[in-house]
Order: C-alpha cells, then sequence, then structure tokens
C-alpha cells in the first residue's frame, strides 16, 4: 500500500494549527467577543474588526484540506473527493461573509453546510478492507469518526436554533474536531522506512526460500563431513580359524 508523502503531513498538522490559532487571533481583536457564544463566522463577518484574519484563516485551512486529500495515496477516492468538496466549500464560506442585520444570510448557510457535510462524512468513503490496510482507513474506525462528528454538527445546529448560547463552543469543538481528523488518518498510514525496507528484504527472504524450495534447489551448498578417527564406530574384527 502506497504512503502518505511528506508534504501531506504538513497540511494535515498545519490545518488544526492554523484553524485554532485564526479563530483565536481573530478574536482577540475583537472588542466584545464571547468565544463560547458567539460563532466563528462572525469574525470573519462584515463589519468585524480585521476580519481578514479569519477570512485568511478559512482560505488558508481548505488549501491545507485539499492538500492533504491529495496527498492521502492510501485512502479511498470517494472519500479523498469528498474532503476536497468540502474544503472548497470552505472556500466559499470566506467569499460568502455574513453581513450585519442578516439572520439567514442564505449563500454563508449554505456554504458552511455543505463544508460541515463534507468534512464529516469522508472518512466512509475513505475507508477500506484489508489486513494490511492503516487503522485510521479501517471501516470500524472511520464509522466511529463519522458517527462523532456527525453528533458534535448535531450539538452546534440545535444550539443554533435553540439558543442556548454555547454556539461557539459546539462550532469550536466540532470544528477541531474536523481539523484533527484528517491528520490522525496521516499518522496512521504514515510508516517508518525503515520497517518498509526490512519488511521487504524479509519477504524477499521468504519468497526466495520458498522458490527454492519448489524447485528441489538448495539454498546453501554446504561440504559433507567424514567423521575422524575418533567418531568413526568401533568394528568388530572377524578372523577365520
Amino acid at each position: 500500500m502506497r504512503d502518505v508523502p511528506w508534504w501531506g503531513l504538513i497540511s494535515s498538522a498545519a490545518a488544526p494549527v492554523l484553524l485554532i490559532g485564526g479563530w483565536t487571533v481573530a478574536a482577540s481583536l475583537q472588542p466584545q467577543y464571547d468565544p463560547v457564544a458567539d460563532t466563528v463566522s462572525a469574525l470573519a463577518a462584515q463589519g468585524a474588526i480585521d476580519r481578514w484574519v479569519m477570512t485568511l484563516t478559512f482560505l488558508v485551512v481548505g488549501c491545507c484540506y485539499i492538500v492533504t486529500a491529495l496527498a492521502l495515496r492510501p485512502a479511498g477516492t470517494a472519500g479523498r473527493l469528498i474532503l476536497i468538496a468540502g474544503a472548497l466549500a470552505g472556500l466559499l464560506v470566506a467569499a460568502n461573509p455574513e453581513h450585519p442585520g442578516d439572520l439567514y444570510p442564505i449563500p454563508h448557510i449554505i456554504a458552511a453546510s455543505a463544508g460541515f457535510a463534507g468534512l464529516v462524512t469522508w472518512p466512509a468513503g475513505a475507508c477500506r478492507r484489508g489486513s494490511a490496510v492503516p487503522w485510521g482507513l479501517r471501516p470500524a474506525v472511520a464509522a466511529t469518526a463519522v458517527a462523532v462528528m456527525f453528533a458534535l454538527v448535531l450539538w452546534f445546529g440545535a444550539d443554533l436554533v435553540l439558543g442556548a448560547g454555547q454556539v461557539g463552543l459546539a462550532e469550536r469543538v466540532a470544528g477541531g474536531a474536523q481539523a484533527v481528523w484528517p491528520l490522525a488518518v496521516v499518522l496512521s498510514c504514515r510508516r517508518p522506512v525503515a520497517a518498509l525496507s526490512e519488511g521487504r528484504e524479509g519477504q524477499g527472504g521468504r519468497r526466495g526460500a520458498q522458490d527454492r524450495a519448489a524447485s528441489g534447489l538448495p539454498g546453501r551448498m554446504v561440504p559433507h563431513r567424514y567423521p575422524g578417527p575418533a567418531e568413526q564406530p568401533d568394528q568388530q574384527v572377524t578372523g577365520e580359524h
């Protein structure tokens, strides 16, 4: 199974760091902002102070997702395409910010919903079967990841509708989980080069031994050793009378 290149590890690790760092910096620039009660999108909304910080964060993190999807060669093609689609939707979130006084910004809601859907469901399309499949791509693990991230998105949606006062917290937990999971999958696919080479050499040696055994050829010629005088068995001497 093909390995994930080094640049995929960098992009997958950069996504959660940039996302969390971006919304932290953007929130610190606002005179009045509650990260528990206010959404992340409000940091990039029209009228927010230095809204370019969160807008740039959305763009860069979306690009990281795309690069990670391209690097996840061991994953299923469907999952990689879904991850790219979710990342592109994240770019549309940056291009369609919220506007003051608009309670239902339809373009922003559609882009954000599509982004959540892609980032939640991509593990289902990326999973594969087999004994050599990395743990992050196994069906049971992928199903668990989808279930957990879907539950977090439901929490965010319910709080957004009911107005329980924790919509910002719910969105951050859901977004953080979606950003961390690609990194977890990449780490599960990364295997040490030394271990791989040793495994290939071991397989080659076993294969060679099997081929020699099937052809009747000895693996190594061992010279015949004749016993010395001390090792010769006692002989009975018989004589004629």
